[in-house]
C-alpha cells in the first residue's frame, strides 16, 4: 500500500555538540519518507524553491520515493537554522525562512488521491485540511503538528483534527493543545477532538499510545551517542505509519509493532546529521536492532510479520 505524505522538503542548518552542518537536506516529509520507504511505497507532496539543489531530488528518487508531487516554485526553499545544547531534547531556533512555503498550494494528482494511507506532517492545518478533502476514501489519516500552529491557528487545527484517525504530538504539544498536564488525561482529551488514536512522543522517555481500546507505553531505544535529533519525530512517524500500511490493520499487536519500528527508526536517525544514517538503512539493519529492542524491552514481537 502506498502512503501519501504532505510536508516540507527543506534545507537545514544544524549545530550540535558534535558539529555544524549547513543547508543539508531536511524537512518533515523527507525524514518521514526515509523510514516509511522501508515498508511501503511513498509519495511526497511538497514545494521547493529555485535554489533547491538538483542532487537532493536525485537522492530522493534513488531511494525509491515518488517525487512527482514535489513542485518547484519561483523563490527560495524553506530553510530552518537551529542549535541543540545540553541533553539535546529541544532545539533553539535561530532562523526560519518560509520562502515558497508561504504560497504553497499542493498539486494532488488523481492517482495520489486514491492513496489509502495519508500522513499530514507538520505544515499549516488549512493546507492539511485541503489535502484531506481532496482524497478518495483513505483508509487511515494521521496528522502531526507543532506549537506554532497550536498558538497561531488553534481553531484551524481543531477543525482539521476532526477529519483524522491519528494525532501525533510530542508531550509539550499534547499538554498545550489539551490544556491537561497529565499525559494520560491529555491523550483522553485529545480523542474528543476527533482522532481516536493519540500518539505522544516523549523523546528519550519513549512513547505513549492511547485509544479507548488500548494503551501502550514503550521505552526509547538506548542510544549512546546522539549526534542530531532533527527529524527524529518525523522518522518515528514514518516507521510507525509505514508498518501500519504494510500490515493493513490496526489491531493491538500491529499497533505495538508499529510503535516499536517507529522507535527503532528514530534511534537510527539521531546517530548522524540529517539523512546520514537513514540514507543507507536497509530492512535487515532495522530488523537486527528490532530484535535487540524487543528483547530488552520485553515486547516479544514477531519481527517483520
Amino acid at each position: 500500500m502506498s502512503i501519501l505524505v504532505l510536508g516540507t522538503v527543506a534545507l537545514d542548518t544544524v549545530k550540535t555538540p558534535c558539529g555544524l552542518r549547513k543547508d543539508i537536506l531536511g524537512g518533515s516529509a523527507v525524514h518521514f519518507s526515509m523510514s516509511a520507504r522501508l515498508f511501503s511505497g511513498v509519495s511526497l507532496v511538497a514545494v521547493v524553491g529555485e535554489d533547491f539543489p538538483k542532487q537532493h531530488l536525485g537522492f530522493l528518487r534513488r531511494k525509491g520515493l515518488d517525487i512527482s508531487a514535489i513542485t518547484q516554485s519561483a523563490g527560495k526553499t524553506f530553510k530552518w537554522s537551529g542549535e541543540y545544547q545540553g541533553d539535546l531534547n529541544s532545539a533553539i531556533t535561530h532562523h526560519t525562512e518560509l520562502g515558497v512555503l508561504l504560497n504553497f498550494q499542493p498539486a494532488i494528482s488523481n492517482a495520489h488521491k486514491k492513496s489509502k494511507y495519508l500522513f499530514l506532517a507538520n505544515i499549516d492545518p488549512v493546507i492539511q485540511r485541503q489535502v484531506i478533502r481532496s482524497m478518495q476514501s483513505p483508509r487511515l489519516i494521521a496528522l502531526d503538528s507543532m506549537n506554532f500552529w497550536i498558538n497561531n491557528k488553534r481553531q484551524e487545527l481543531v477543525k482539521t483534527l476532526k477529519l483524522t484517525n491519528i494525532y501525533v504530538a510530542n508531550d509539550q504539544e499534547a499538554r498545550q493543545l489539551s490544556q491537561e498536564n497529565n499525559l494520560f488525561k491529555a491523550a483522553k482529551a485529545l480523542t474528543r477532538l476527533g482522532p481516536k488514536m493519540i500518539l505522544i512522543k516523549k523523546g528519550e522517555h519513549g512513547v505513549l499510545f492511547y485509544s479507548d481500546k488500548y494503551i501502550f507505553v514503550l521505552p526509547a531505544y538506548p542510544v549512546e551517542r546522539v549526534v542530531d535529533p532533527t527529524g527524529a519525530g518525523d522518522t518515528f512517524a514514518g516507521g510507525f505509519m509505514g508498518y501500519l500500511a504494510k500490515a493493513k490493520k490496526t489491531d493491538s499487536q500491529t499497533i505495538k509493532k508499529a510503535l516499536a519500528y517507529g522507535t527503532i527508526c528514530a534511534s537510527i536517525n539521531v546517530e548522524d546529521f540529517g539523512t546520514g544514517c537513514t540514507d543507507g538503512l536497509k530492512s535487515v539493519d532495522l530488523d537486527k536492532r528490532m530484535r535487540r529492542f524487543s528483547k530488552i524491552a520485553g515486547l516479544n514481537l514477531d519481527i517483520r510479520k
